[in-house]
């Protein structure tokens, strides 16, 4: 057998390999996305639809909150904030049902109990034995049987910091969530922190790199911030894929519209991370338009113009979930997502894998 045809061989194996794609961000957004695309995640009990590729997941996950049950066990233990892993931990959970209800249940009442869910209880616990957040994240991962891989952004124990628009300091991400002035900047304290080096052995490796949705300065941003995260993921030879916001964000992204988005995103990273931009092309029921609109919020504008001058290519899809229209909520829909992250991310592998095998045949004539 040549070694031309040993390469090729090569590649087309490479081909039919489960798709290894991370996903970054927090809070619901990134859940949501999560939860989509487990359906197609390696090791699943069962794999829905036909003809879908395999994935292979890894998140990987902010870790600045200080609000609510994480902010209150993040002060009585030094531990990394864990609501947002949480999250993310029953998004890939096989079981659905019990394992991932106990993990969402939140004490209702209780001294020292009430508003604390079980599953950061759980976190906290594990932390306590093991000494390290990320092993017990690992290990809470395994009891779980999650498919996929959940890495902290950072093993550090940081605080979000803002400088607002009229030069004011906001520390922590529940006050910065609150601000009324528009945000200029976001930067993580310490400013060293480092990211794990199984995300950044993940970034490298990866088909498909997805940015969002979520909160931007407080979901997204901080995840790039990590000192070494936005340099990994510029080199990583996958797709950088960012999926904006349905709407309006109070506190952090009135009048934005997509474009703005992606300009934030690189400011911050201080390069252009992003190579493609997913927007919502499903209508809004204008009943809910006026709802939202009561509380000042509206749906993010696609301003297609200044997003083909920023360079990054443009994908729309139908991305409201009727479900929660229903309830009379606008949330992204995980199917529509998981369907734009897989055809993404089978382009991106066979884009690579097109690059490999010319860069192969360039050293055999050679």
């Amino acid at each position: 057998m040549s070694s031309l045809t040993r390469v090729s061989q090569q590649h087309k194996s490479r081909l039919k390999a489960p798709l290894r794609i991370v996903s970054i961000g927090g809070g619901t957004g990134l859940s949501t996305l999560l939860s989509g695309v487990k359906r197609f995640a390696t090791g699943a009990q069962r794999h829905e639809e036909a003809g879908k590729p395999l994935a292979d997941i890894a998140a990987v996950v902010t870790v600045s909150d200080d609000g609510g049950s994480s902010g209150r066990l993040r002060r009585d233990f030094d531990i990394l904030p864990p609501g947002d892993i949480r999250n993310c931990m029953t998004a890939l959970s096989e079981d659905e049902l019990l394992l991932s209800q106990l993990f969402r249940y939140r004490f209702a009442s209780g001294r020292g109990l009430k508003g604390h869910s079980f599953g950061n209880l759980f976190l906290t616990a594990m932390h306590q034995i093991t000494g390290d957040f990320a092993q017990a994240v690992k290990l809470s991962s395994e009891i779980l049987a999650i498919r996929g891989h959940i890495f902290p952004a950072t093993a550090a124990n940081v605080t979000l910091e803002a400088v607002l628009a009229d030069g004011t300091v906001v520390r922590g991400e529940s006050k910065i969530s609150k601000s009324r002035q528009p945000i200029r900047k976001i930067r993580l304290l310490p400013a060293n922190c480092m990211p794990l080096p199984d995300t950044l052995a993940a970034l490298a490796q990866a088909d498909l790199i997805t940015i969002g949705p979520g909160s931007l300065y407080t979901s997204v941003v901080p995840n790039i911030l990590v000192k070494g995260m936005a340099e990994a993921i510029e080199n990583s030879p996958a797709m950088k894929v960012y999926f904006v916001n349905l709407m309006w964000q109070p506190g952090e992204t009135i009048n934005f519209t997509a474009s703005q988005h992606v300009r934030v995103i690189q400011a911050h990273a201080k390069r252009k991370l992003i190579d493609c931009v997913v927007l919502n092309s499903a209508p809004i029921p204008a009943a809910l338009q006026r709802k939202y609109e009561r509380a000042h919020v509206k749906p993010v504008e696609n301003d297609m113009e200044a997003l083909d001058k920023l360079g990054v290519k443009i994908v729309l899809a139908d991305l409201v979930s009727q479900a929660a229209v229903a309830q009379e909520r606008i949330r992204h829909d995980s199917a529509a997502l998981a369907d734009v992250v897989l055809d993404l991310a089978s382009r991106s592998r066979a884009l690579q894998v097109r690059r490999e095998a010319l860069a192969a045949q360039r050293l055999q004539v050679k």
